[in-house]
């Protein structure tokens, strides 16, 4: 049973820093690609990044360009997100999910439950 379980999220004001980790279970973790999306109050889940399966190819919504980097560790079996000069519209639960394309459009087949970031002006 595929299992995602994200951690880290908080509230910082702007300008700061939280790292985001997802523990991943149940399925070939190394063989998929692994990305974040996040859901604000009121809107639709986006997409905002994405990790190849050997961390070599990531994606990122262009809003967090040069400020978010993701990352991957697949002897533990987790993914990061480490997110830099936050802004108040990051705010959002962020939720991490595997797929078998690192791509903003693929389908994904496992979600976690998500976690919240909330970044104060």
């Amino acid at each position: 049973q595929a299992n995602l379980v994200e951690s880290g999220g908080g509230s910082v004001q702007a300008g700061g820093s939280l790292r985001l980790s997802c523990a991943a279970s149940g399925f070939p973790f190394e063989d998929n690609a692994m990305a974040w999306f996040r859901q604000a109050p009121g809107k639709r889940r986006e997409f905002v990044s994405v990790v190849s399966w050997n961390g070599v190819y990531t994606e990122y919504k262009d809003s967090v360009k040069g400020r978010f980097a993701i990352s991957r560790d697949n002897a533990k079996n987790m993914v990061f997100l480490q997110m830099n000069n936050q802004k108040p519209e990051d705010t959002a639960v962020y939720i991490c999910a595997s797929g078998r394309t690192p791509s903003m459009s693929a389908r994904y087949e496992y979600w976690g439950q998500g976690t919240q970031v909330t970044v104060s002006s």
